[in-house]
This record gives C-alpha cells, sequence and structure tokens, in this order.
C-alpha cells in the first residue's frame, strides 16, 4: 500500500497500511510517550517506527515532485528478549549516582562537580541473571524533555530516597513524573547505615501518593539498601530483573536498528556526536541512519568506556558520531537503506515539521482549550499545580479533586511548592497537548516563561483561592468564560530598603521595564513566589512625589496594607486588572 506524504500522515491511513486499528496505533504512541488522537496526523518517522515495529518494510517513492510511502508485509521477524532500561531518579543528594558507582564498582561520583550528576549517561551492567541497561539522569527535567519530544525510553524507574530524610520536594516531582509516564516504579531506601535512618517513615510517606509497598498489600516493591556499603544491592538488581521479566520484555535483533538520542553535542575531533539508546534491530557499522532532520552513516561507534563496537544490539547505549548536524535530545533514530534515502527522509521530516506547526497550532490559552474540550468533548483536563507554600497545596488540590464535572474529569498530574520552573512546562507539554499550568500566589522563571512561550502551554495565575477553583470548574465543563482582564505595565527590582522615621518603611526601586504608577496594582515577588499585592499608595523619585516613573529611573515605593518586609532583589510588579463584561471575550 503506498501513502502520499504531506505535511502530517493521517492514523487511519496508516492504521489500513499495517491491519490495525487507529486505537491500536494510538496505544503504540502513548507506550513513546506521545498522546494522539485518531484525527491527528503523525510525522513520517513516527509512521516508519510503527509500520516496521508491526512487520512493514516501509521504502519512500519519488515520482517528480510527489512522494509517498510504499509499506509492504516483511518476513516474520524473530522477537527475544531484550534487557530492561532504568531510570535513576530522586532528591538531590539521595545518592543516585553513589548507587550507580556501589553497581559498577567506579567513582563517577567523585568526578562530578559537588558529586552531583551534571549530563545524561547510560551504562549497561552485565550480570549472572540477565544485563541491565541504566540512565543516570540530572533529574525529572530531563524525563520530561525526552517524554516532551515523544520519546518513551524508560521501562522501570528506581527511586532512591535517603533513609534518614525521607520524602523531599524533588522526591515527590520523581513520582509524579514517573506515574504521568505509566512507567513502573522501584524504591531503593538509600542510608540505612546512618543512625537516624526510618525507611518505615519512607514507606508511610511515599503510601500518600500511591506506592504502597508489597508487605503492606501493594504492588510497589521496597529495598532497604546502603550504596555506601554495598548493602542490599544485589537484592535490587534481582527484584529489577524480576520485574522485567514479568513484564516480557522483548525486541527483533535481525532488523535494521531503530532508537532514541540520549544526548548530543559537538565534539573537537569528532563533530558532531550523539549518545543513542539502540530499542530494535542490531545497529552496525557502516549503516545508514536518519534522526529527526540530520542523517549520516555509522563510521565510529562506542560504548560508554569507549571501547569500539561493531555492532549493537536491542537495549544497549552506544556513542555515535558522522551526523551531518547535531541532533535533539529525544529524536527517533532509524536506520535506512541508503544515503540518498537517508537524505530525502530526513527533508521530508524537517518540511513536515514546519508544516504541522502552521497546519495545527498547539492551544495557547485556556480560551481556546475550553473551546476545543466543547467541541471535542475531551473528558479529561490535565493540571500542573503550583503553591506558594504547603499550608495552601492540600486544601486546593482537596478542592479540585472534590470536583464533580459529568463527561469531564479533572487530574492533578503534579502539584508542589514553589515557583514554576522548566521541568514544570515540560510536564505539561509531555502529557497532553491541553495541560495547562495553575501557579496559586507564585510566578514562573524567566526560563520557564520562556519555554512556556516556545512549548505554547498556558499558565494562570490566581491569588484567591475561591477564583482558581471556580475558573478550573467551569474550564472543565467547557463553560469558562475569563472575568478578567491583566496587563503588566512595569517591572523592576528593589535596590535599597529604607527605614524612615514616623513613614515606615520604604522599597527604592529601580524599573527596569515599563512604568510604575501610583494607584495602579503592585506586587512583591521573591525568589518566584508572590509575598504580597497591594495598591501603589506612595511614589517618590529623589524628593518630588510623583504620579508615575518610567523606565530606567529609581523611586521610593510604598504599597498598601501596611507591607514592610521588601528586601533587596525583590522584583515588583505592576499591573492592571480589569473585570471583563458579563458574557465577554477577550
Amino acid at each position: 500500500m503506498k501513502i502520499d506524504l504531506g505535511p502530517s500522515i493521517p492514523i487511519q491511513q496508516l492504521s489500513k497500511a499495517i491491519h490495525k486499528t487507529p486505537e491500536e496505533i494510538e496505544n503504540s504512541l502513548r507506550g513513546r510517550g506521545k498522546v494522539l488522537r485518531a484525527g491527528d496526523g503523525l510525522k513520517v518517522d513516527q509512521a516508519i517506527w510503527i509500520a516496521e515495529q508491526e512487520g512493514f518494510r516501509v521504502r519512500i517513492l519519488s515520482r517528480g515532485k510527489e512522494e509517498a510511502l510504499s509499506i509492504e508485509p516483511e518476513k516474520k521477524s524473530l522477537i527475544q528478549p531484550r534487557p530492561p532500561v532504568v531510570t535513576v531518579m530522586g532528591h538531590v543528594d539521595h545518592g543516585k549516582t553513589v548507587l550507580l558507582d556501589a553497581i559498577r564498582h567506579t567513582n563517577l561520583a567523585s568526578q562530578e562537580p559537588g558529586a552531583i550528576t551534571q549530563h545524561i549517561g547510560a551504562y549497561k551492567i552485565h550480570l549472572p541473571g540477565g544485563d541491565i541497561v541504566f540512565l543516570d539522569t540530572p533529574g525529572h527535567e530531563a524525563f520530561a524533555a525526552m517524554r516532551a519530544r515523544g520519546a518513551q525510553l524508560t521501562d522501570i524507574v528506581v527511586l532512591v530516597v535517603a533513609a534518614d530524610e525521607g520524602v523531599k520536594p524533588q522526591t515527590i516531582e520523581a513520582v509524579q513524573h514517573a506515574q504521568a509516564a505509566r512507567v513502573p516504579i522501584i524504591v531503593a531506601v538509600n542510608k540505612i547505615d546512618k543512625p537516624q535512618a526510618n525507611p518505615a517513615r519512607v514507606r508511610e510517606e511515599l503510601a500518600q501518593y500511591g506506592l504502597i509497598p508489597e508487605e503492606w498489600q501493594g504492588e510497589t516493591i521496597y529495598v532497604d539498601i546502603s550504596a555506601k556499603y554495598h548493602q542490599n544491592l544485589d537484592k535490587l538488581l534481582e527484584m529489577i530483573l524480576l520485574l522485567s521479566e514479568m513484564m516480557e520484555l522483548k525486541a527483533d535483533q535481525s532488523r535494521a536498528a531503530r532508537g532514541t538520542v540520549l544526548e548530543s553535542r559537538i565534539d573537537p575531533q569528532l563533530g558532531p556526536t550523539a549518545t543513542v539508546l539502540v530499542q530494535d534491530g542490531t545497529l552496525r557499522i557502516r549503516d545508514f541512519f536518519v534522526c529527526g532532520q540530520t542523517f549520516g552513516r555509522v563510521r565510529l561507534m562506542m560504548n560508554e568506556w569507549g571501547k569500539r563496537m561493531e555492532t549493537a544490539p536491542p537495549s544497549t547505549p552506544v556513542q555515535i558520531s558522522s551526523f551531518s548536524q547535531v541532533p535533539r535530545a529525544g529524536d527517533p533514530f532509524l536506520v535506512i537503506s541508503g544515503e540518498k534515502e537517508a537524505r530525502k527522509l530526513a527533508d521530508l521530516i524537517g518540511r513536515q515539521e514546519q508544516g504541522a506547526k502552521r497546519l495545527r497550532p498547539r492551544p495557547t490559552t485556556l480560551e481556546e482549550v475550553q473551546r476545543e474540550i466543547r467541541k471535542e468533548a475531551i473528558p479529561e483536563l490535565p493540571i500542573v499545580l503550583k503553591v506558594d507554600v504547603y499550608g495552601s497545596l492540600q486544601p486546593i488540590v482537596q478542592s479540585l479533586q472534590s470536583l464533580a464535572i459529568p463527561g469531564a474529569r479533572i487530574t492533578i498530574i503534579h502539584s508542589g511548592v514553589g515557583a514554576i520552573s522548566e521541568s514544570d512546562v515540560l510536564l505539561a507539554s509531555a502529557t497532553s497537548e491541553r495541560g495547562i499550568i495553575i501557579g496559586f500566589n507564585v510566578k514562573p522563571d524567566s526560563k520557564a516563561e520562556l519555554l512556556a512561550r516556545q512549548e505554547r502551554v498556558d499558565i494562570r495565575l490566581y491569588s484567591v483561592i475561591y477564583d482558581l477553583i471556580n475558573e478550573v470548574s467551569r474550564l472543565a465543563q467547557g463553560l469558562v468564560i475569563p472575568r478578567y482582564r491583566e496587563e503588566i505595565i512595569g517591572r523592576g527590582e528593589v535596590i535599597r530598603v529604607f527605614h524612615i522615621p514616623k513613614v515606615g518603611v520604604v522599597a527604592g526601586c529601580l524599573v527596569q521595564e515599563g512604568k510604575f504608577v501610583k494607584g495602579r496594582q503592585g506586587r512583591v515577588i521573591r525568589r518566584g513566589i508572590i509575598i504580597h499585592t497591594g495598591e501603589i499608595v506612595s511614589l517618590k523619585h529623589y524628593d518630588q512625589f510623583v504620579d508615575e516613573i518610567g523606565q530606567g529611573k529609581t523611586c521610593g515605593l510604598m504599597l498598601s496594607r501596611g507591607f514592610t518586609r521588601y528586601q533587596v532583589k525583590d522584583q515588583v510588579e505592576v499591573f492592571i486588572r480589569e473585570e471583563l463584561p458579563k458574557g465577554g471575550e477577550e
């Protein structure tokens, strides 16, 4: 069967070509971390990946300017068990890299700056019971970034939690990222050698997040370990192999290789280089390949220790050079029959990505999401929730979870305390095209704000719990109508704090953008947390009281409600908030 190539390949056409239902294709995509529906289109590399996975041979046909995919049945492949791919996650300094060091009998932790992992490493461990591939990530940000590009690499997550410190904010975020990816979790309770170690408390705390221990009639495997003294590591490895055997992980070594880029860089001697995890088939020296919008031929292939390799079977991490340009982390890696076809396919992928951006932009606001919900009756609204303090978190979570919306469901895919980060944006983007971020008395940091614009993720900020609950409820019902419009007219920074007798505390500010206007609302932000909002009651430039002050100038500022807790480097935003006419649109 032939499929004409356009800006995208309809799932329905591919389903007919490979004799699968659209739902089965969607499930296959979901297994790679990409959520699509039957009406959506596929990129050409996604279509090839799925077709070849189902035992079909795919070629690109060209007749003048017309191009098509030829999909034909291939001889039955030989499916064999493959090693599990394991990602180690957890809170900083809870012993993730030390654990891998102990398993590999190396000392990589001492080579890392501050003993904290700064890059993605991939390592294959050979054991009597089988091989295991470990991915050592710098945090859940990398985990979410891979999923945002449609790459589901991990079979199992090992969550490392220090027995003497218990569950920390990054622990919770790692759990929620793994659960959003539907990846099974094994909990490694580390540092049981410490006098303050309390493994039972770790179990109690994690049980609140759905990780019920097997000994409590749950399904989560817990192993108490000491990575420092190599205690119970054999049991942890045994549990990983046992779980992978139950998952029946398999791949076909006889076919052309397919994989995913873990990391990439420019090597001074080798040029564009990438670490690729081979997930299916066998990669060989001199194979032609396409990887996103880049292509090349395998001329040098090395394992994690720098040893040259001739072949790489499934679940093998390898370093490859000779890319035409640097690929992106998360790009699919496909072996192609020849250089001409690889070049053509890379060009097609580039054109399809540009065409897809023009034809089907991601919803950018809650209003656009609401309109799609009305049109398509989508049953789920995924939310990333960030708040200023723990005291606010539980009431908001409980209020949202208690909302009863007929025909719709609100899902909190992550909740936490602190400023909105890049990780939050990536999680919202990776989970669903309609994932949104709700902030209560917090702001996104500059990097998160930039990434949200790039990924077209909507961020909504609230300072009144009632407004937050009410508008999310209306959105889920497809009835949301924004009641307010907010426009930021000025931004600045506190550069000095003055204590003036009989007057009070005055913030000396530098206006960095726009202008400060007396009588307008202002908010004080510290490390992404909104600590006060009030009206500007006094604005002074040197010795003169003024009604407004512009960019690049300094001023003395006082806000209403007697706020006095200014600190140097606090951010100040001045804004206008207008109520919209009833039934109106922005």
